[in-house]
């Protein structure tokens, strides 16, 4: 019986090795394995053997079962691999492009930020994000006692004190930037002024709700230079005006405070609904953007430049603030500008 068993897995073995097509495979596949199949034929035999001789026989059938299935599965494999080999193929027809994907929404908006500057003479630059005390608050005119240098407003850093900077932060806005390029400009060979940078980089404070994020995206824009006035400020915010939100947009100035300039401003742009008027969307027909002004003497000097020959002026804005204005996205959180869902930003 042992015997039996062995050569038919030895026959069945050799003979699937020979088949050509996976047909004949399927038909070996019933001879021996099917429910009047040999292997079954065999097993029926089992319970007229003595006891102790129906393990040792069950144990070879099981093997010699497992065995021939690893033959017809390999043989259907190297049949499948000879027939794709023989298969025409056109190297010349163009290939499925795989799918990719694309910047970020914020990426898209600092890149054309950057374009725009460029094109009227302005520098990218970058600054630290990990900044001194001195050149986020002290160097830009701002008291010990002025609420943004309080613990509930900044990332304060747990780091030993410098004793000229201060303590560390992770800085709250690009400002920190426009001493670090007065200075760099100052320092020989440089030469000094004129200055015409744009900063572009991640903020932190401490702040997260619809309308804010512990982390965000700003830019800065410095001018330094002789007879730099107000006017050649509101030129510059309406020539990015016009190319960032559209030919027919505009910008305007109200009087407000800023530690770092003097006179200091907040700067609106009109409403791309009704571009001025007044509708549901703006109510006065405005819309706020963010913060300018004309340097204050008092940072110039931290600078190292002097304020009774050089004047500046300088701007800082959200990018996600700004690039939602133009989009006209009617978002509810500006949290989800950081969200993960792919239904979300694949839109952009």
């Amino acid at each position: 019986m042992e015997e039996q068993i062995q050569n038919l897995r030895n026959q069945a073995i050799a003979r699937i090795m020979a088949l050509a097509s996976t047909e004949e495979v399927e038909e070996a596949k019933l001879e021996y394995l099917g429910r009047s199949g040999k292997i079954n034929e065999v097993t029926r035999q089992i319970p007229s053997l003595e006891p102790e001789r129906r393990s040792v026989v069950g144990q070879l059938i099981n093997d010699a079962r497992e065995a021939i299935e690893q033959a017809l599965i390999a043989q259907i494999t190297e049949i499948k691999n000879k027939t794709d080999k023989n298969k025409w193929f056109d190297p010349t027809i163009p290939g499925n492009k795989p799918q990719i994907g694309h910047l970020h929404l914020v990426t898209q908006a600092i890149e054309e930020i950057s374009s725009i500057f460029r094109e009227i003479g302005f520098s990218r630059a970058r600054y630290p994000e990990v900044e001194w005390d001195w050149y986020a608050f002290e160097s830009l005119n701002m008291p010990h006692d002025h609420p943004a240098r309080d613990e509930w407003e900044t990332f304060f850093l747990d780091t030993p004190e410098n004793p000229k900077l201060g303590k560390m932060v992770l800085t709250p806005h690009t400002s920190n930037g426009q001493v670090r390029e007065m200075e760099r400009v100052t320092n020989p060979p440089a030469g000094g002024p004129p200055i015409r940078m744009i900063n572009i980089a991640k903020c932190y404070r401490r702040q997260s709700d619809v309308s804010h994020v512990p982390m965000f995206h700003q830019f800065e824009g410095l001018v330094v230079d002789r007879g730099i006035s107000i006017v050649h400020l509101k030129g510059t915010l309406d020539y990015f005006a016009r190319r960032f939100f559209g030919s027919e947009r505009k910008t305007r100035l109200r009087p407000y405070h800023f530690q770092f300039t003097e006179p200091s401003f907040e700067v609106d742009i009109s409403c791309g609904v009704c571009l001025g008027r007044g509708c549901k969307l703006c109510k006065s027909g405005w819309l706020e953007l963010g913060g300018a002004g004309m340097v204050h003497p008092n940072v110039l000097k931290a600078g190292n430049i002097d304020s009774t020959k050089y004047s500046g002026f300088a701007f800082g804005w959200g990018v996600e603030r700004t690039h939602m204005m133009k989009s006209g996205l009617k978002m509810e959180d500006i949290r989800t500008l950081y969200s993960s869902d792919l239904r979300y930003l694949r839109q952009f």
